[in-house]
């Protein structure tokens, strides 16, 4: 089968490394990527553990499908406790380390202390060499990229983060191959509390499959099957930029900090205004559908631009420049930010100043202090200090109603979509198992097409089944989720190719199980770390979807409703398996088969 069934844990501190078997019973109930994560952030962090102090972990987890040569499997789970939500935090990655950490015999990588100055780790078939760092420490993410590649050569896997992580930023990222990025929840300033300033790997072996002859003739036609979609070709013009027009249209664009949901010029910086400044086109390893569009920015410079970047670096700042966003987010790639939680904070600090709660002269629309403000939040200097921290932090701190107006869920920035009129989307930023993110559920079409104002059990379900299928068993395979998201690309083929790989026959009933496990892990963790603090509340998205209707657009004075919205996630709860409060029934546990988990001694 492709496991190699092997982690390889490395102690920073004394500088020494092991290689640890896969316990076989917890992969068989949570498979990996993000259940294995999960389970060595319950089984092995204690509760309390600061994120970035020693005792805290940084994993990187692949998965069954990881790495092989089928559709969109250039993925890797990067995993920790998140300095942003003092919980289980996550984010995948598209980087080359994917396959060739299969390929250098390992299915794990667990990093535990601290180095005692900075280091880079170079991981292959016999190992870890433990690399002095100091060349590397200081320098931005593409001048680390570039000696590594020169060291290397172009197909090694390179992890590196920027000043951001290097500074602890809260959301500061790991990136790869100058541009891809993830961990949004604070993993490169886990990186960076580990003096670890890269990380490359480089392996000779190929993972063992069990019918390797069948998952090649599926994955043929799997390529084809994908390139013949209907909407391929414009994917490949667009990427996830097609979707900017169909937001603004249906009041969902993120517009000043989310005051709105309807930015009145967005035709300058939609998917088409992207098309006309194209230049380039990139994505991760054994992908035919690329989304990372290439633009030159407002300097002349290459800069990658997908949705969730121009929403938050555009109308949510009242930016209206495609080229001056794209300055704003090669910075972000520069210094290792995460797009979405900086331009979440910026837009928060401009609204702040435009209300008088903070003495600067600047606002919306205000690209210098935008762009100035990018580099003093990597550097954790002036300004940047506080914002460094989000949202939820700074809003604590300045206070007189700020915090209405602090756009996170659980102290991570919510994503590019407003929920106004969204109670499903809201429901899954709410209970997201890493804070506001939209990753888990993007339940927004079947919402519009549906019962757009509706608080339903059959919305419930949607929402569940996405999580089970977006946020747990595309993570846990650690492929890629947007072949079958943006094209259609059936499900089935995923138990085709687990079978063909593992020689397991399971069906989406069995994943979903699996997924259902992973979802009451992670909700464990973040029960057991908030203790007597846990309460319901935790799972409200920000106030200004209640509070403050929507003055523009089709849907003028909508808002959610707050006691509608409660009720809904109390059933929500109720088909989890969870109490009334959010927290997993001990029935819930036993019927999951998920005896290693214990709420009430923890």
């Amino acid at each position: 089968m492709s496991w190699n069934m092997k982690a390889l844990r490395v102690d920073l501190s004394n500088r020494e490394s092991e290689v640890e078997l896969l316990d076989t019973n917890i992969t068989e109930k949570l498979m990996g990527g993000r259940g294995l994560a999960s389970h060595i952030v319950w089984d092995e962090l204690e509760s309390g553990v600061d994120p970035l102090g020693p005792k805290n972990k940084l994993i990187l987890a692949s998965g069954p499908l990881t790495g092989l040569p089928i559709p969109s499997s250039g993925k890797l789970v990067i995993a920790g406790k998140s300095p942003s939500t003092n919980a289980y935090g996550d984010g995948n990655i598209g980087t080359k380390a994917s396959p060739q950490l299969k390929k250098a015999g390992y299915d794990l990588l667990i990093f535990e202390g601290v180095a005692s100055e900075p280091l880079h780790l170079h991981i292959s078939d016999s190992g870890v060499q433990f690399r002095e760092g100091r060349n590397l420490w200081g320098k931005n993410t593409f001048e680390k990229e570039e000696l590594l590649i020169e060291e290397y050569g172009e197909q090694a896997g390179r992890l590196v983060i920027g000043e951001a992580g290097e500074n602890m930023v809260n959301y500061a990222v790991v990136v790869s191959q100058n541009g891809r990025a993830g961990g949004r929840v604070g993993m490169g300033a886990i990186m960076g509390s580990k003096k670890l300033a890269a990380i490359t790997i480089k392996g000779e072996g190929e993972p063992e499959i069990h019918d390797k002859a069948r998952l090649m003739e599926l994955t043929k036609e799997a390529y084809q099957d994908i390139s013949g979609k209907d909407g391929y070709d414009f994917w490949k013009r667009q990427g996830t930029m097609q979707v900017f027009s169909y937001c603004n249209e249906n009041s969902i664009l993120p517009t000043r900090n989310f005051q709105e949901g309807k930015f009145e010029k967005a035709d300058r910086i939609d998917g088409f205004a992207m098309e006309r400044e194209k230049v380039d086109r990139k994505g991760c390893p054994n992908c035919n559908m690329q989304c990372g569009n290439v633009i030159e920015d407002s300097t002349g410079r290459e800069a990658e631009l997908d949705y969730e970047n121009v929403g938050m670096l555009g109308p949510n700042l009242g930016l209206t420049d495609i080229r001056e966003i794209g300055t704003l987010n090669r910075l972000c790639d520069k210094y290792g930010l995460d797009t979405i939680s900086t331009g979440s904070s910026i837009a928060f600090t401009m609204e702040l100043a435009e209300k008088g709660l903070l003495d600067e002269g600047f606002g919306f629309g205000d690209f210098g202090a935008a762009r100035n403000l990018v580099g003093q939040i990597a550097n954790r200097e002036g300004l940047g200090e506080r914002l460094s921290q989000g949202t939820k932090r700074m809003a604590d701190e300045v206070g007189h109603g700020a915090e209405e107006f602090a756009m996170h869920v659980k102290g991570l920035e919510v994503s590019a979509y407003d929920c106004h009129t969204l109670p499903g989307m809201a429901l899954g930023y709410g209970t997201s198992p890493i804070g506001g993110h939209h990753k888990d559920c993007w339940v927004i079409s079947w919402e519009v097409d549906n019962e757009r104002f509706g608080y339903s059990d059959r919305k419930i379900e949607e929402v569940i089944d996405l999580q089970r299928k977006r946020g747990a068993v595309f993570e846990a395979f650690t492929v890629c989720r947007l072949p079958w998201v943006e094209l259609g690309f059936s499900l089935d083929w995923y138990e085709k190719f687990f079978e063909a790989t593992t020689g397991e026959s399971l069906t989406w009933e069995d994943f979903n199980t699996v997924a259902d496990r992973i979802y009451t892990l992670i909700r464990s963790i973040m029960v057991r770390e908030s203790g007597d603090d846990w309460s319901i509340q935790q799972d409200i998205p920000p106030e200004r979807w209640f509070s403050e209707p929507l003055s523009k657009g089709n849907f003028k004075g909508k808002s959610l409703d707050k006691e509608n919205y409660l009720d809904m996630l109390k059933r929500y709860y109720e088909k989890r398996g969870w109490d009334p409060e959010g927290r997993p029934k001990e029935k819930t546990l036993d019927e999951l088969d998920m005896g290693f988990v214990d709420l009430e001694n923890n």
